[in-house]
């Protein structure tokens, strides 16, 4: 357990992290901002990054994975403009953070993650922060989970080349989908509304992600 001036020192940590990587770089969702304030970062990276878990770049989390620079998460999560009552689809739950922000943003929360260990790391975590409104499942993040679809929101945390179709199709009619899109060298986060049927694209800003692969691997 942490002590009352350790608690006081992150705490101080993370809203430097808001007021300058964040809030200064023209982030104004106040809720957005709010959650990433409320939110304890070093406690969904490994003990050896936790100084640096407030720090301007991603993270190492284990299985080749990383959790991502704070702007770039605050960014994807303003332009999904999410309100609390949507149904959100996360591809990639990774360590958890990401999952724990929308979890403040929104109603409910269904969680893919490829890698086994990573799953069950994030759902410890998430369970023992008590972030109750989540689901976490180890599948194939391009599969989507259909079985809680339609999905007023998508966030997807890994590069795809294309679109993946089955994850637009459990977009309901109106809902967005966020997704850093493009080979390695030039990936750009974009914003991909279904409008009438058919997916409304929109380009954002350039980003450089891991890759979303297909399948599952079993870490345990």
């Amino acid at each position: 357990m942490e002590s009352t001036s350790q608690c006081d020192h992150v705490r101080t940590q993370r809203e430097t992290m808001v007021r300058r990587q964040i809030a200064e770089r023209g982030i104004r969702d106040e809720r957005v901002l709010d959650a990433m304030r409320a939110v304890p970062r070093h406690e969904f990276v490994p003990e050896s990054f936790r100084q640096d878990a407030y720090e301007d770049h991603p993270l190492p989390i284990g299985e080749g994975q990383t959790i991502s620079q704070p702007y770039i998460v605050a960014a994807m999560l303003e332009y999904l403009a999410l309100q609390a009552t949507d149904r959100v689809l996360e591809i990639g739950a990774g360590s958890g953070y990401v999952t724990a922000l929308l979890s403040l943003l929104s109603s409910e929360v269904y969680s893919v993650e490829r890698h086994a260990a990573l799953a069950v790391l994030a759902e410890s975590t998430l369970r023992r922060l008590e972030y109750r409104n989540v689901k976490i499942r180890v599948g194939d993040g391009r599969q989507g989970w259909a079985e809680y679809a339609p999905f007023d929101a998508i966030l997807v945390s890994a590069a795809t080349l294309e679109m993946p179709p089955a994850l637009f199709a459990q977009l309901r009619e109106g809902g967005r989908m966020m997704a850093p899109i493009g080979p390695p060298s030039s990936q750009e986060l974009q914003l991909i509304r279904k409008v009438s049927g058919q997916p409304d694209f929109r380009i954002l800003e350039g980003c450089r992600f891991v890759p979303l692969v297909e399948g599952t691997v079993d870490s345990r």
